[in-house]
């Protein structure tokens, strides 16, 4: 807990544009204690939380860590409630170049950030890999279960934030297929050295992301709490990690029930050891 709440203090001050020295002042503290709050050398004392969630504009329970939503995230919250698989069983075309690049010849541990209904989470693990998969909504979770259990194999599925979590547990693979523009512009060189770190020696990230381009119109959807990524931003955060595979695509979706385009960079980096020089 107390490295959560160092984490969400950070976060939350950046957000509100106050740096540690106006926070302090607004809780008639030293800046010191802020410094150390956001370090995790040290907890505000409880008796300051209600003070500190009203300055951070947050609820203490997220402020500590838990997710609770006071809005919706995505708009496909509302579609994961049918019965229906809003994007069929069928595995993004991204999870056969994991198969390729990375084949669990041996026991491998893969993430799926934002699983969505679980797809893409069910099939890895139905070919062998280990797999832990979480994502922000309740049916999506509920409906990955599902599919696990029909399928006839196990997965470990959890709530989580996909702009909140952060990992405290090494995997092989980190996998995302189209929802990393939930986070911030502003998180992502600290969310992805997060990734970066908990990732084991030659382990790989194989993510997707939707690119802005001046001659595809806006998607119908509006995402309030979606924000866009540029071409080559995501190769940026990983200068130091080989680059097996990179792409740009354009292609036709019919997610909202009204035809449009989306353009998407696809990537495959892998972590390999560092060399040692004299």
């Amino acid at each position: 807990m107390k490295d959560k709440l160092a984490r969400n203090i950070s976060i939350y001050r950046k957000e509100r544009g106050l740096t540690q020295e106006e926070l302090a002042q607004h809780l008639g503290i030293s800046f010191q204690a802020i410094s150390k709050w956001e370090n995790s050398q040290s907890m505000p004392d409880i008796t300051l939380l209600p003070a500190l969630s009203k300055i951070l504009e947050v609820s203490v329970d997220k402020l500590l860590g838990y997710v609770v939503q006071d809005k919706k995230i995505t708009i496909y919250e509302d579609e994961y409630q049918t019965e229906e698989y809003y994007w069929g069983t069928e595995p993004n075309r991204a999870c056969y170049q994991v198969l390729q690049l990375m084949p669990p010849t041996k026991p491998l541990k893969l993430l799926d950030v934002g699983c969505g209904e679980g797809k893409d989470a069910v099939f890895f693990a139905r070919n062998g890999y280990e797999v832990s998969a979480f994502d922000v909504t309740d049916a999506g979770i509920e409906k990955t279960r599902r599919l696990a259990d029909r399928i006839g194999v196990h997965l470990n599925v959890f709530k989580a934030d996909l702009l909140e979590y952060r990992l405290d547990t090494h995997y092989d693979i980190i996998f995302s297929s189209g929802d990393l523009h939930y986070i911030k512009p502003e998180y992502r060189t600290e969310i992805f050295a997060n990734y970066k770190r908990f990732t084991n020696e030659n382990g790989m990230h194989v993510f997707t992301v939707f690119v802005n381009k001046p001659f595809i119109a806006p998607p119908p959807e509006k995402e309030t709490n979606a924000y866009a990524w540029h071409s080559g931003e995501l190769l940026a955060h990983y200068h130091d990690w080989l680059i097996r595979d990179s792409a740009e695509i354009v292609f036709d979706c019919n997610s909202s029930g009204i035809p449009h385009q989306h353009a998407m960079t696809n990537m495959a980096a892998q972590k390999v050891p560092s060399v040692l020089r004299p």
